[in-house]
Order: structure tokens, then C-alpha cells, then sequence
């Protein structure tokens, strides 16, 4: 498989709900954010970029990125983690959510696979049919993607407006993309 994916964890939230910022959050011993850094580097993405808002985070193994305009929503992290990987030679990202911890690696792994196998500019795991996290995003679709990333609607206007660029793979049994919103989620 390529080695050109880069990953990229957005993870710039106050975590209003929660009572603080999920990033941060312990889960079976580790922060979300590093968890969601393992996911993309388990699954073969380097490097990883971390996006960082309302708490300033220091990340072993990934770059951190902060957003100023984190408080706008997801849509101006995700425009400033593609900005911060301009740099990387890679070809595609896979961009995951830090308050998704039932992610497996297997996801990156088969969306990865799917970009790899061409013809793919974005992929999106699904879970029992229905769409989740992660997506993997093409680069010549980054621009694109961060144009219409606004408020907290992320890659979703992109690929609500180009429903042909988007693939589908199948990451049922993998592990999960439900959230975390609350504490009770974690139990």
C-alpha cells in the first residue's frame, strides 16, 4: 500500500457538553487525542496533524496545528489542518474525529485500500450502511473540500455537492465511529 496518506485528527473543541475539552479526555488509560493519533499511524498515515483550539495540546508523534477560529466550528479546523499538510508529499489524508475512540485501525486501513486500489478522490467508512468516520480525502479535492467547509459541516457540503467523487467502504466490524458527547458515553 502507499505510503503518501497523511492523517489528520481534528480535535480543536471546547467539548461544551462534555464539560471540557474531549482531547483531553482519559479513556483506558490514554488521552482521545492521542488514541485518534494511534488510529491514523496504525493505519499507515504519516504524518499526522493534530488541530488544536481551545486548549493548546503537545502530542507525541503528530504536528499540532492551531486553529485561532476554532470556536467557528469543524469547518475551519478541517481548513487548517489541509492547510498545515500543503506541506506533506502526501497524495490523500484521512481526517478522524477525536471524540470517536471505537474507531479501529482496520477502517484506515480498508479506506486507505480502497484510495490506493484509484479512481478514489473521497472514501467514507460506513458502518452497517450507514456513513461514519473516517473519510479519506484526495488531495486535489482538498481545496475544494476546505472552500465549503463552514460551521460544523466539515467535508459534508463537499460531498453533498459532488455525490459522484464520493466512495463508500464497507468498515462494519471494525469498531465503531459513535461519539462522544457526554461523560455517560464512555461507560
Amino acid at each position: 500500500m502507499p505510503s503518501d496518506v497523511a492523517g489528520l485528527v481534528l480535535a480543536a473543541g471546547s467539548g461544551s457538553r462534555y464539560g471540557g475539552p474531549k482531547a483531553l479526555v482519559e479513556y483506558e488509560g490514554s488521552r482521545l487525542v492521542d488514541r485518534a493519533v494511534a488510529l491514523l499511524a496504525g493505519g499507515g498515515c504519516a504524518p499526522v496533524a493534530v488541530v488544536s483550539g481551545a486548549v493548546p495540546l503537545t502530542v507525541p508523534g503528530a504536528v499540532v496545528v492551531h486553529n485561532p477560529d476554532w470556536a467557528t466550528g469543524m469547518g475551519s479546523s478541517l481548513r487548517a489542518g489541509l492547510r498545515a499538510l500543503s506541506w506533506a508529499p502526501a497524495e490523500a489524508v484521512v481526517v478522524a474525529l477525536v471524540d470517536q475512540p471505537w474507531v479501529g485501525v482496520e477502517a484506515v486501513t480498508r479506506l486507505r485500500a480502497a484510495w490506493a486500489a484509484g479512481g478514489v478522490s473521497v472514501a467514507v467508512a460506513t458502518y452497517d450502511g450507514r456513513r461514519g468516520n473516517p473519510v479519506l480525502l484526495a488531495r486535489p479535492v482538498w481545496a475544494d473540500v476546505a472552500a465549503l467547509a463552514t460551521g460544523d459541516a466539515g467535508a459534508r457540503p463537499f460531498m453533498r455537492a459532488h455525490p459522484d467523487l464520493v466512495t463508500l467502504v464497507d468498515c462494519t466490524g471494525t469498531g465503531s465511529s459513535a461519539d462522544v458527547d457526554v461523560p455517560a458515553d464512555l461507560r
